[in-house]
C-alpha cells in the first residue's frame, strides 16, 4: 500500500515490527520510523495513520495507538476488520475528536490494486 501511495504522489511514513520492512520502504523512498513514538512524531497534524493489520489485532493496536492521538487526527483501517467493529470503533473514538474510517479491501493490497488498476 506504502508503494502505491508514493507512486501517487503521497510523502509516506511508515512503521512495523520488522525492522526490515521499514529499511526496504525507506529504500524505496518512504520516512521509516523505528518505533511508534518517532512514527507518530514524524507525521504532520492534523496526522493520518493508515493501518494494514490483521483484523484480530487491530482493537490492541489501535488502543495503543489512540492513547497518542490528538483531535482531529484520522485512523484508516486498510484491513479485513468486521464492519460492526468498524462502525464500534469509529464511536469509541468519535468523543476523542479522533476520525475513523474503515476502507478495507477484498484481497488485501493486491485487490485494492486489481480494483484500481
Amino acid at each position: 500500500m506504502v508503494r502505491r501511495l508514493m507512486r501517487g504522489g503521497h510523502e509516506c511514513v511508515v512503521y512495523d515490527r520488522s525492522a526490515d520492512a521499514v529499511k526496504e520502504l525507506a529504500g524505496e523512498g518512504a520516512i521509516g520510523a523505528a518505533s511508534m513514538d518517532e512514527f507518530l512524531g514524524k507525521l504532520k497534524t492534523p496526522r493520518l495513520v493508515w493501518l494494514m493489520l490483521p483484523a484480530a489485532v487491530v482493537d490492541a493496536s489501535l488502543k495503543d495507538l489512540s492513547a497518542s492521538l490528538k483531535p482531529g487526527d484520522i485512523v484508516i483501517d486498510g484491513g479485513n476488520s468486521y464492519y460492526i467493529d468498524d462502525i464500534r470503533r469509529a464511536k469509541e473514538l468519535a468523543p476523542k475528536g479522533i476520525h475513523y474510517v474503515d476502507v478495507g479491501t477484498s484481497g488485501g493490497v493486491w485487490g485494492w490494486i486489481a480494483a484500481t488498476a
